[in-house]
């Protein structure tokens, strides 16, 4: 059940081009790792760590970059792994952790399949 910051939430990207997926309506995860993403990052800003407006505009560029890299060189589409990238742009330009603590805590699509994606610290 959504409260009213995650209702504020999904409501200002509806529509957006940094829209979720969704499917009847409701947000759609495919994987077990998206969605928990997707709560990591409502319950951060929540939180207060950082401004939901400022997640977005990092979701949006990290879009836009994806879209303007050379077809050859652009990797499969996946919303996920953009709306990872902005997560861990946000978070570093927040100061809520750094690069290093990110490299340590989060695997990238290139090195694992997408069930293990987030994971804890060794």
């Amino acid at each position: 059940m959504f409260t009213r910051f995650e209702e504020f939430a999904a409501a200002q990207m509806l529509g957006h081009a940094d829209s979720p997926p969704r499917s009847q309506g409701q947000l759609h995860f495919s994987q077990d790792w998206q969605r928990t993403l997707f709560g990591l990052t409502l319950a951060v800003s929540k939180e207060g760590h950082f401004e939901w407006e400022d997640f977005r505009k990092h979701l949006i560029q990290s879009i836009g970059a994806w879209e303007t890299m050379d077809c050859a060189a652009q990797p499969p589409w996946d919303y996920y792994e953009r709306f990872l990238l902005a997560l861990t742009q946000v978070l570093q330009q927040h100061a809520v952790v750094t690069a290093a603590e990110i490299s340590n805590t989060v695997l990238t699509p290139s090195n694992t399949d997408k069930t293990t994606y987030l994971r804890s610290p060794a």
